[in-house]
């Protein structure tokens, strides 16, 4: 049988030597020893040498934010030889974004050669996020794993998102390599550390990795234990090229960058492939590996990943999820991805209408990298043409936003954030109207009329808080304010508590975070998972300028609420709209009833300037002309809002 360019393996047993066999052309038979388990070709068009699948490894590195996982990968590709001793911090974290805040944000690659017993392997790093918001990424990277290194901190312990992140990868049977980190520190308590394992996940101590990624102590021996433990990918070298597109980023010169996983088969420079997703067929361009710079090359194999570009241009084009295959050979899809839903959404603006176009190609772009984005048409009558934009989380967001300033030069303007909504309406007309007797909305100018609303809902997450016992009165004091109901109260050890509550989406989003740091000293943590919806008494409050509602100021907050925030809102309005010739009454107004009121005082001109004695009936005639006026001027007057009013209000 005769496979084209597809190159399998063949023992000589006369010499007990192992050779390539290829029917291409462009390969040559090589003998090799066995004990070299490197199988290069000599043909000067394919330079790179083809590891065998028992020799690959591809592994992640997950944990809590800011306990290594950036500084363990510097570690990895230098001791591997893919950068240079002291080349820099968090080699991996390319953003600028991620060198300010001090985080990871993206996924990032790196394909490193490692040298195990006098056997060379292919070690495929993927560096994963670490915040709740940015669980997709972790979430993705794991599809093309075989196992993961779990990161604990030996100071701080367990976290949240430690919990979240074990649970991933456990879901999806994954080899888990415990690993205790920052041991040179003063205070680590590593025993502590591994006692928390023990309770939480069953964990052998025999099996937990102490090291410190910052000196590079005990570093190595997890390359030792990637190649023992970790099992070769499940992939097939004889069969037609199948891959999956796990991430893509757009390239000004090359167009969208797709990150695949080979599956199957073989990938060259000249093929044409075929999308499952947009059924479009592409030549390919280029191939490179991720090493961690990109490395070109000619040809991809099976158990691999690699980067390649192929004139796809946009997000529609360079789905993450997506499958390849060879042009005219039909395949079935590799997997579904579950695409993460945004939970946060705000509108967002160009600070001056002439930059639309400009801020339209740079959110294109950006939404191409990140697929936990939801992108919208909106408009709005003070701010202009904008979108409506969804997000995984409050930090999410502001991610986007300074990349949206740092990279592409934009100044967005973005509204306060608010969640997706749901309601059952009733009648036949209305049902029509609307498609169906369930609708969602996100934006407070969507909702519905209460005249035919039957009920509704809003989103409910479970939340997992981890704080110490000294802390727990702050701390349950704070879930019962944000509407919570607690599911589990568990002691961890070592002082240390676990709390899961459920809560409104809508009451963590914006600074629940902030204020648990603030009631436990910084030492808590907080994960959240989605939960589905639960019927809830939310109302639309509206703000009404002397009788006149005003929609972009309006807001969705829970009845229990309504005042409290009506209030706020009032007093931050008196302060921020200017005042003008006749006085303007604030009002947040449910349903037409008014809940709380604030004034802004008119200019008031001294009319009676100019009289010098005389009669007191003339000041007194002079001051009810001037009433008078200002209830006319009050009554045909409009009033002048400035852009900047609504900036200030609505912005975060």
């Amino acid at each position: 049988m005769r496979i084209n360019k597809v190159i399998y393996q063949v023992w000589c047993t006369q010499k007990n030597y192992r050779f390539l066999e290829t029917h291409s052309s462009k390969f040559d038979r090589k003998y090799l020893h066995p004990s070299r388990k490197c199988y290069c070709t000599k043909s000067e068009d394919t330079k790179e040498c083809v590891i065998p699948v028992e020799n690959i490894r591809n592994f992640s590195i997950i944990a809590h934010v800011d306990h290594g996982k950036s500084t363990l990968a510097d570690r990895l590709l230098e001791i591997t030889g893919a950068i240079k001793k002291n080349s820099g911090n968090q080699i991996l974290d390319k953003l600028q974004v991620e060198k300010d805040r001090g985080i990871t944000v993206k996924a990032q690659t790196a394909s490193l050669n490692y040298t195990y017993k006098e056997t060379k392997y292919l070690l495929n790093l993927i560096d994963t996020p670490g915040h709740v918001d940015f669980s997709a990424e972790v979430y993705r990277s794991l599809v093309p794993c075989q196992g993961v290194i779990l990161v604990v901190d030996a100071n701080d312990g367990v976290q949240a998102q430690t919990v979240a992140n074990y649970y991933l990868a456990a879901k999806q049977k994954l080899i888990i390599i415990p690993v205790i980190n920052k041991i040179d520190l003063k205070n680590a308590n590593p025993d502590r550390v591994i006692q928390q394992l023990k309770t939480l996940f069953d964990m052998k101590e025999e099996n937990v990795l102490k090291i410190s990624a910052k000196l590079g102590t005990g570093v190595k021996n997890i390359l030792d234990v990637i190649v023992e433990r970790i099992p070769p990918p499940d992939v097939f070298r004889d069969k037609p090229f199948r891959a999956l597109i796990f991430d893509s980023w757009y390239d000004r010169y090359k167009g969208a960058i797709s990150l695949i996983y080979v599956k199957e088969g073989s990938l060259s420079i000249g093929d044409h492939i075929t999308s499952i997703h947009n059924k479009k067929s592409y030549e390919l361009k280029n191939l490179s590996l991720l090493r961690p710079d990109e490395e070109p090359v000619k040809r991809l194999v099976a158990g691999q990943i690699g980067c390649i570009a192929c004139n796809m241009r946009s997000s529609k084009e360079a789905f993450i999820g997506d499958t390849l295959h060879i042009k005219n050979q039909p395949v079935d899809t590799l997997l579904q991805f579950k695409t993460p839903k945004p939970m946060v959404f705000s509108g967002v603006y160009p600070l001056d209408q002439s930059q639309f176009d400009a801020m339209k190609t740079a959110v294109e772009k950006l939404t191409l990298n990140d697929s936990g984005v939801s992108v919208t048409i909106d408009h709005s009558v003070a701010l202009g043409q904008g979108w409506r934009i969804g997000f995984l989380g409050l930090l999410h967001m502001e991610v986007f936003m300074q990349r949206l300033e740092q990279e592409h030069g934009v100044e967005p303007i973005v509204t306060i954030p608010n969640v997706t909504y749901k309601a059952k309406i009733s009648g036949a007309k209305n049902i029509k109207k609307y498609g169906s007797d369930e609708i969602t909305f996100n934006n407070p100018a969507h909702f519905p009329n209460p005249q035919i609303v039957t009920e509704l809902f809003e989103p409910i997450i479970l939340g997992t808080i981890i704080t110490p016992e000294t802390y727990l009165g702050e701390v349950l004091s704070l879930c019962l304010e944000k509407r919570g109901v607690e599911q589990l109260t568990k002691d961890i050890g070592n002082n240390r508590i676990m709390l899961q509550y459920l809560m409104p989406l809508n009451e963590v989003i914006v600074d629940f975070h902030d204020l648990l740091k603030s009631a436990t000293s910084g030492y808590a943590s907080f994960d959240y998972e989605e939960y589905g919806y639960e019927s809830s008494k939310i109302v639309k409050l509206n703000i009404a300028l002397n009788g006149i509602i005003v929609e972009e100021l309006s807001t969705i907050v829970h009845a229990n609420k309504a005042v409290t925030v009506g209030k706020h809102l009032c007093e931050k309005l008196v302060n921020i709209i200017p005042r003008q010739m006749f006085e303007i009454s604030i009002q947040a107004m449910l349903n037409g009833r008014v809940l709380a009121r604030d004034n802004v005082k008119a200019y008031r001109k001294d009319v009676t300037a100019k009289l010098y004695g005389g009669d007191v009936t003339r000041r007194k005639k002079l001051l009810a002309r001037q009433v008078e006026g200002k209830k006319k001027m009050r009554m045909i007057g409009k009033i002048s809002i400035p852009r900047d009013t609504f900036i200030k209000v609505l912005k975060r």
